[in-house]
């Protein structure tokens, strides 16, 4: 007989599914797609339910679930209650995959563009907007590497708070909050700086060009924002590994279509076995793979 069809259940925690989302799926292969909006930990268990108890031994790995939605702190609620009602023990599991607001693709590929300029276990990095979802994940996994990181916000203590939750998943991180309310807080937070990652919102020059020029040390700058004007500004969003003012630069399409090569593998990597689980790290190691 041949494979059973594969099926990507797609929970996102937004009120309508995430269109972006659905495509990469297609495009990855997956043969039909699940879609379910609103998703929350009070009304998860019974879609959980019947991804596991409607295929049985191997043909459970053609049935995987994608945990995605604008907010990853809900999407992280979600994942963590998906986990409770597979049954493991007995077989009755499938693959996860987390991946809100696109944070855990995205700051892979980001992450990985750095590692090819730099020892990131020697990088002191700033990262701009980084209580937003993709700054988290991009600090996450520089700490991880163990680099210095600093983790820049208008409002410090909100860069605390994302500061402890890294340390929780990072035991013995190198990282700090530092303030960037201010033109002042920059030449501080930007001091002995050569990779700086701005993951911003739209809209937001987080380093002006002046102040990018004044960091002697900076070797590496990459912008996550894909809307003009550029979070940092005289990066071009193409750029990719182009040297501007003799930085090495990459823009949001220049990270994106890495970061789409990723998520499609690492889509793909869910229908290998029932039993995977894909947050930022693994995430990250799949990116390390790709050529």
């Amino acid at each position: 007989m041949s494979e059973k069809a594969t099926i990507l259940v797609q929970l996102d925690t937004d009120p309508l599914p995430s269109v972006f989302d659905r495509v990469v799926a297609v495009d990855a292969g997956v043969q039909h797609i699940f879609s379910y909006g609103g998703v929350t930990p009070q009304n998860v268990m019974p879609l959980i339910h019947g991804c596991i108890f409607t295929r049985g031994g191997a043909d459970l790995r053609r049935t995987a679930i994608f945990v995605g939605g604008s907010d990853v702190n809900a999407g992280e609620a979600v994942l963590a209650e998906v986990k409770k009602h597979l049954i493991p023990q007995y077989g009755l599991s499938v693959s996860l995959m987390l991946d809100s607001n696109g944070s855990n693709t995205t700051a892979a590929a980001a992450v990985r563009a750095a590692g090819r300029h730099l020892d990131l276990s020697r990088a002191n990095a700033l990262v701009l907007g980084g209580t937003g979802p993709v700054g988290q994940r991009v600090a996450r996994l520089l700490a991880r590497a163990g680099g210095n990181v600093r983790l820049g916000s208008r409002q410090k203590e909100r860069a605390e708070a994302v500061c402890a939750v890294i340390r929780a998943h990072v035991p013995g991180a190198d990282i700090q909050a530092v303030s960037v309310a201010s033109s002042s807080d920059a030449p501080v937070a930007l001091d002995g700086r050569n990779l700086v990652v701005a993951a911003g919102a739209a809209g937001a020059v987080l380093l002006p060009r002046k102040l990018r020029l004044g960091c002697k040390s900076l070797k590496v700058a990459i912008d996550l924002n894909g809307v003009p004007p550029a979070g940092i500004e005289g990066v071009e969003l193409p750029d990719k590994g182009a040297d501007r003012d003799g930085h090495i630069c990459y823009g949001a399409l220049g990270v994106g279509g890495t970061k789409m090569k990723i998520h499609r593998a690492a889509v793909n990597r869910l229908f290998e076995s029932n039993n995977a689980v894909l947050d930022v790290e693994e995430v990250y190691n799949l990116a390390l793979q790709l050529p």
